[in-house]
């Protein structure tokens, strides 16, 4: 019993509930920072529960390449996405958010409509001028099968243990 246990705390809850990741780099400065470690949850994106402005953890180069990003949902999958000046659209529609630090800059790829399909997102990270995100070709729009969770909670520093918005 005390084995089975074992093995579902080391291997099953890590790769299929929750996990620890840590922030790397200054693109969602203000709101994340370097070496800040959070609570990644693993669940509400398999069931198509993840929403504009939630964060997440995804691999841009697939699960096979270990390297990760965190970034801010901000295009849903069916809807149609736009960045003109510094301002993004949804559906034609000025999307209403302060999370970013700084005025976009630079559109990328998003100068020219892009229409998400199914279980497709647009990310960006909330310091925008530095942020390599879903404007970039590199990048570009993300597959949920990509999506490694959605971020919930910081539990490093312990001075701003919580909820993450």
């Amino acid at each position: 019993m005390y084995i089975v246990l074992f093995y579902v705390c080391i291997a099953v809850v890590p790769n299929y509930v929750i996990q620890r990741t840590v922030v790397d780099g200054p693109s969602m400065e203000n709101t994340l920072v370097n070496g800040e470690n959070l609570l990644v949850e693993k669940l509400s994106f398999r069931l198509d529960a993840l929403k504009r402005f939630d964060i997440i953890v995804f691999y841009p180069y697939g699960h096979d390449v270990e390297e990760y990003f965190v970034k801010r949902i901000i295009g849903l999958p069916g809807e149609t996405v736009q960045i003109i000046g510094s301002e993004i659209y949804i559906n034609g529609e000025v999307l209403e958010e302060d999370y970013g630090k700084d005025p976009i800059t630079y559109s990328g790829i998003a100068e020219e409509p892009i229409t998400l399909g199914n279980e497709e997102y647009f990310v960006l990270g909330d310091n925008r001028e530095i942020s390599f995100d879903s404007r970039y070709e590199e990048i570009g729009i993300i597959s949920k099968d990509n999506i490694g969770g959605r971020a919930i909670l910081r539990i490093w520093p312990f001075n701003k243990f919580g909820l993450i918005d």
